[in-house]
C-alpha cells in the first residue's frame, strides 16, 4: 500500500510538538511492515537551513487563486528510514521566520498558506504517483480531504483515493472569514453548519472531519472526551456524528531516540535490569541546574512543558508553596505564556533550594531530564496523547499525571505503588498534591520504588502496534472507496 502524509510539521526539520514525532515515527513503522510512504510537508525557512541543496522535483506546479496562480516547486527531501520525504516550496509564503505566525498573533494569510499546500499534495501526487491513500495531519491539512470530496469529486486518478484525517488536539482548527471559502475557489454552498461553516467562520478542521472518509485522533480517551462539550471546542456535535468512522489510536514513541541504554545525551547508560547509571544521570542533571549535594532521600520532580494553562501550571503555581515543604527539588524546562515564565522564575528566586527554571527549549536537557528526575509532572488539562509521560516510563522516571487523554491510557495508579506511576482526577490543585505526596510515600520505600522503576520500564508503547491499527483504518477506507 501506498500511503501519502501531508502535515505541518515533520521531526527533525519542524517542530513545535507531538505532531512532528507522529509524523516521523509512524511513516518508519508503516515501512518496516512493507509498505510505501511519502511525507509532504512546507519547504519552511527552517526546513530550507537543514535541506538546502534538496534537488527539484517538479519545477513548477499551478495552484489557482480567484485572481492570480501560485506557481510551486516540490522539492526532494531524500529517503530516510525509508521514508521519502518532500517538501512544497513557496518562498512568498513559507520563508518566514516561524511555521505559523509571531509572537504577536499568527500569519494573516494562514488559510492561503495551508490551502496552498494542500492542493500543492494533491497536484504533485496526481504527477509523481497517486496513493492508495492520503493522511493528513490537524487543521494545516485537513484541506487535502476537503478538496478531495468536492473540486477533485469528478478526477478519475483521484475519485475512489480515500482520505484519513487524525485530530492531534481539537483545540487548533482553523478558523477564517468566510470569504475563505472563494479564496479557496470553493462554492459557497458548502459554507454551511453542515459543512465549511462554524459560528459564522470558515473551519479548516470541521471540514475536515465533515469530508475525511476516516478520523483517527491520538488516544482511545481522546477519542471520547472530544464528543462532549468540555473537550470538543464546539466540534463535539459534528464528531459525534462521525463517531462510526472515529479511532483512538494512542501515539507510539521513538524508542531509537529515547532509550536510556543507548541515549547519547544522557551522562550515563542504564537499564531496567542495571540502574546503577541513573543516579549518575541523576547528578548530571542536578549538576546541570545548578543544584549540589542533595541526599538521595530527596525526590528530583522534573518537569518538560509549554508553561501554559492548558498544561496544568495555575495547579502547580496554586500548590507551590505547600509543595516546597515536602522533601522535593522541582526542576522545570520548557517556555511559554510570558504569565507563567515571570512567575515560574519568581518562586524559582524565592526558593532557590527547592526550584529551577529553565525558560528555554533544549533537547538535550528534556533527555537530561528524563533520565536523571526520580518523578515526571504532568498535571495537564487535557492532553490528546502525550508523548512524555511515555518517554518517562522508558527512563524509570516516573509520571505523576492527571487523568485526561493519553495521560489517562498510559498510566496506571495501583495501591502502594502497583501500577506504573499515579494520577488525579478533576480540576483541583488539591488533587495534584495528594498525588504527588502519594508517589513521595512510595518514593521512600526504596524496594517498592526499584520495583515499580522496573515495572515502568517495561511497558512498550513502541509504534509497531498503532502502525497495525492504522494500517486496519487505511484498509477500511480503501475497501470502502473501491
Amino acid at each position: 500500500m501506498h500511503i501519502v502524509f501531508a502535515a505541518s510539521e515533520c521531526s527533525p526539520w519542524a517542530k513545535t510538538g507531538g505532531l512532528a514525532d507522529v509524523v516521523s515515527g509512524l511513516p518508519r513503522a508503516l515501512v518496516k511492515m512493507g509498505h510505501k510512504v511519502s511525507v509532504f510537508l512546507p519547504y519552511y525557512r527552517q526546513v530550507a537551513k537543514a535541506m538546502p541543496d534538496a534537488k527539484v522535483v517538479l519545477q513548477s506546479v499551478t495552484i489557482p487563486f480567484p485572481y492570480y496562480n501560485r506557481f510551486v516547486r516540490i522539492l526532494d527531501g531524500g529517503v530516510h528510514w525509508g521514508v521519502q520525504n518532500y517538501f512544497v516550496d513557496s518562498p512568498e509564503l513559507f520563508d518566514r521566520e516561524s511555521f505559523y505566525g509571531t509572537p504577536s498573533g499568527d500569519y494573516p494569510d494562514n488559510a492561503e498558506r495551508f490551502g496552498l499546500f494542500s492542493r500543492a499534495v494533491i497536484e504533485a501526487t496526481k504527477i509523481m504517483g497517486v496513493p492508495d491513500v492520503y493522511h493528513v495531519h490537524d487543521w494545516q491539512a485537513a484541506m487535502v480531504a476537503v478538496l478531495m470530496r468536492s473540486t477533485y469529486y469528478f478526477d478519475p486518478v483521484l475519485r475512489h483515493v480515500p482520505a484519513v484525517l487524525t485530530i492531534h488536539n481539537a483545540g487548533y482548527q482553523g478558523w477564517f472569514p468566510p470569504r475563505t471559502i472563494e479564496m479557496l475557489l470553493l462554492p459557497w454552498d458548502m459554507f454551511t453548519f453542515e459543512k465549511l461553516e462554524q459560528d459564522d467562520k470558515f473551519n479548516f478542521l470541521k471540514g475536515g472531519i465533515v469530508y475525511a472518509d476516516a478520523l483517527t485522533t491520538v488516544s482511545r480517551k481522546y477519542a471520547e472526551e472530544i464528543q462532549t462539550a468540555e473537550y470538543g471546542n464546539g466540534l463535539e456535535g459534528t464528531l459525534a456524528k462521525r463517531s462510526g468512522d472515529l479511532f483512538g489510536i494512542l501515539n507510539g514513541v521513538d524508542y531509537e531516540e529515547w532509550n536510556p541504554a543507548t541515549d547519547p545525551n544522557i551522562a550515563a547508560h542504564y537499564s531496567a535490569e542495571k540502574l546503577a547509571g541513573k543516579k549518575e544521570c541523576r547528578r548530571d542533571l542536578l549538576h546541570a541546574f545548578g543544584v549540589e549535594n542533595v541526599s538521595d532521600e530527596t525526590a528530583v520532580i522534573g518537569v518538560v512543558s509549554r508553561f501554559a494553562t492548558q498544561k496544568g501550571f495555575d495547579f502547580i503555581v496554586d500548590i507551590m508553596d505547600r509543595l516546597v515543604q515536602e522533601d522535593i527539588i522541582l526542576l522545570m524546562l520548557g517556555n511559554g505564556e510570558e504569565y507563567y515564565e515571570r512567575l515560574l522564575v519568581e518562586m524559582a528566586e524565592r526558593y532557590p533550594q527547592k526550584i529551577r527554571v529553565q525558560v528555554k527549549f533544549d533537547n538535550v536537557m528534556a533527555h537530561k531530564i528524563e533520565a536523571g528526575a526520580d518523578m515526571f509532572l504532568m498535571p495537564s488539562r487535557y492532553e490528546p496523547g502525550g508523548l512524555n509521560q511515555i518517554y518517562s516510563l522508558k527512563y524509570g522516571t516516573i509520571p505523576i499525571v492527571r487523568a485526561t487523554g493519553g495521560l489517562d491510557d498510559t498510566i496506571d495508579e495501583q495501591p502502594n505503588g502497583g501500577g506504573n506511576g499515579f494520577k488525579f482526577w478533576g480540576y483541583d490543585s488539591g488533587a495534584l498534591l495528594d498525588a504527588i505526596q502519594r508517589a513521595l510515600g512510595v518514593f521512600r520505600n526504596k524496594t517498592e520504588w526499584t520495583t515499580m522503576m522496573k515495572r515502568a520500564m517495561a511497558e512498550d508503547f513502541s509504534w509497531d502496534k498503532p502502525a497495525q491499527e492504522y494500517v486496519r483504518v487505511y484498509e477500511r477506507v480503501v475497501h470502502n472507496r473501491s
